[in-house]
């Protein structure tokens, strides 16, 4: 590994509360679109409902922990990135992450408009009722549900692109990139 040019938490590595956002909002958001592609093919049923709660009360909670990692990233700077990448690798690193943050807050925030426009109150964990952000109109929740489901898709490629570039740079580049975010070994 490459030593890194910067002045962070130990030694190059992220902060371990920067990792536990990240594998945390990492593993929820899986969850989130596996479960949403999963429950979008079932019939009306408890199930289908119970599965659409756990969805939304999960999709709050990763705005909610996006917006606090927002103050975190605010507050903490992150690593420097590898002295030997390109300005144009600089860039798409800085735009895959600014995507990412723009998908992470536009996702759930789609998610509770359309139900707001679909009648549908989000209550999140079936204890704090959220208010309405539109008037009930049926066109307009269908519209948001198209938008929800463009967003996701574009999520995805984005994490791929994401995962992809963290991969080439541990296998291919040789840098400590990967490394510094995963959780450290005493």
């Amino acid at each position: 590994m490459n030593p890194s040019t910067h002045s962070g938490p130990a030694a190059g590595h992220y902060s371990a509360v920067a990792k536990w956002l990240h594998w945390v909002m990492a593993l929820m958001i899986l969850g989130l679109l596996g479960l949403g592609f999963y429950m979008q093919g079932l019939p009306l049923s408890p199930a289908k409902l119970q599965y659409y709660s756990w969805h939304k009360w999960a999709g709050v909670t990763v705005f909610v922990l996006v917006l606090l990692r927002l103050v975190w990233r605010a507050t903490h700077r992150p690593p420097a990135l590898p002295a030997h990448m390109s300005t144009l690798e600089r860039l798409a690193a800085h735009l895959g992450h600014f995507a990412l943050y723009v998908l992470m807050l536009a996702i759930p925030l789609s998610g509770w408009l359309m139900s707001s426009a679909k009648g549908i109150q989000t209550v999140w964990f079936g204890v704090l009722p959220l208010p309405d952000l539109l008037e009930k109109n049926r066109e307009l929740g269908n519209a948001l549900q198209t938008l929800h489901a463009v967003l996701n898709l574009t999520l995805i490629a984005v994490l791929l692109g994401h995962v992809g570039a963290a991969l080439k740079h541990h296998l291919m580049d040789k840098d400590d990139v990967l490394v510094r975010m995963l959780p450290r070994r005493s």
